[in-house]
């Protein structure tokens, strides 16, 4: 008898510790205390970032804001999925990143954590949202993390205030990525979107940004919008990963916007701020426009809805108390209407 007790106390105690370690959302190896519980084997870490860099193997990012997205990169593969503050102008339509908030951000974030459960997860601090002082910056960066459910945090910059955010997030305990060369949230100060580091000081401060970015501890820096010699140069002297955006084949990883790749959007607006660099990899938006003319003209036309997709039924007798009670109510219009439809459904049922 007391051997029995014994065994079924382990067992409870067992079933106990299983049931709490199923529920827990505490990850088990994560990044910096990242949102959701992890497998080794299936969620992106930076010790698997360290890794493929280690060994040469090229590091793939793409930048998405929502759960479909989401859940198509996770399907794919995808090393990164940086949640960017361009955001504001492929989703919200503005012509910069800069009017995007952080709690607009945050809303993009979440959205992101529930449909990717792969890739390391970025979330970009927003302009006006880490300048004004460590402090600031490292406020900014717990909710991305708290609130988004991000794995890490980006920010722009070169200038030494940035930098020293950078350290200060880092040393709250929060993984940092870099982003040098054409930085967006500066376009006031370099007079738009324009390349960087094509000249011998500007090459040159691509390069010491990067290593300042390095030294305050980033885990990888983005290069955007600068010539792959300088791209190269950056790369090769770093311990980190390096992301290009317009940078050449020579970094240790590439990053492209989600709607961009595929061929998304087709409106002018967004032709405007297309970059060169973009490679599209499909028409998602041609395909889009196609759908949505062919929906509009079957609505307009009434052959839409049909029978196929019209699934819900009501037997006769049914249909037939239905409109007993609906002239009983004095409703005989919709009787009438009520029975016009099911012999129409039933005729349409006969001819397709």
């Amino acid at each position: 008898m007391a051997v029995f007790s014994n065994l079924l106390r382990h067992a409870t105690v067992l079933r106990h510790r299983f049931t709490l370690r199923s529920m827990s959302n505490i990850p088990e190896n994560t990044v910096y205390g990242g949102p959701k519980p992890q497998n080794t084997e299936q969620r992106v870490t930076l010790a698997h970032l360290k890794q493929k860099h280690k060994k040469g193997i090229p590091i793939t990012m793409v930048t998405a804001y929502d759960y479909p997205s989401a859940v198509h990169l996770d399907t794919a593969g995808i090393d990164i999925c940086l949640v960017g503050d361009s955001a504001a102008m492929v989703v919200h339509g503005y012509d910069t990143t800069l009017p995007i908030t952080l709690d607009e951000m945050l809303v993009h974030c979440r959205a992101v954590a529930r449909g990717a459960n792969r890739p390391l997860l970025v979330g970009d601090l927003p302009f006006g949202t880490y300048e004004s002082s460590s402090q600031q910056a490292v406020d900014s960066a717990v909710r991305i993390l708290k609130e988004g459910g991000m794995d890490a945090i980006k920010l722009e910059g070169a200038s030494p205030s940035r930098i020293t955010a950078a350290k200060a997030i880092v040393e709250a305990g929060i993984a940092v990525i870099g982003h040098v060369g054409l930085t967006p949230q500066a376009i006031s100060v370099l007079g738009g979107f324009r390349p960087q580091g094509r000249n011998i000081s500007s090459a040159v401060k691509v390069v010491e940004t990067a290593l300042a970015l390095q030294e305050a501890g980033c885990f990888a820096v983005v290069l955007e919008c600068v010539p792959a010699p300088v791209a190269a140069a950056a790369t090769s002297i770093l311990g980190i990963p390096t992301i290009g955006i317009g940078a050449g084949p020579f970094c240790s990883g590439q990053v492209l916007v989600y709607h961009d790749l595929l061929g998304m959007l087709q409106h002018p607006h967004h032709a405007k701020v297309t970059p060169k660099f973009c490679k599209q990899y499909a028409h998602v938006g041609d395909v889009i426009n196609k759908a949505l003319v062919e929906y509009k003209d079957e609505v307009t036309s009434g052959s839409f809805p049909g029978p196929d997709h019209s699934p819900y039924k009501i037997s006769a007798s049914e249909v037939g108390g239905f409109l007993d009670e609906l002239k009983q109510m004095g409703l005989d219009k919709a009787a009438s209407a009520a029975a016009e439809a099911v012999e129409k459904m039933e005729k349409n049922k006969i001819t397709s």
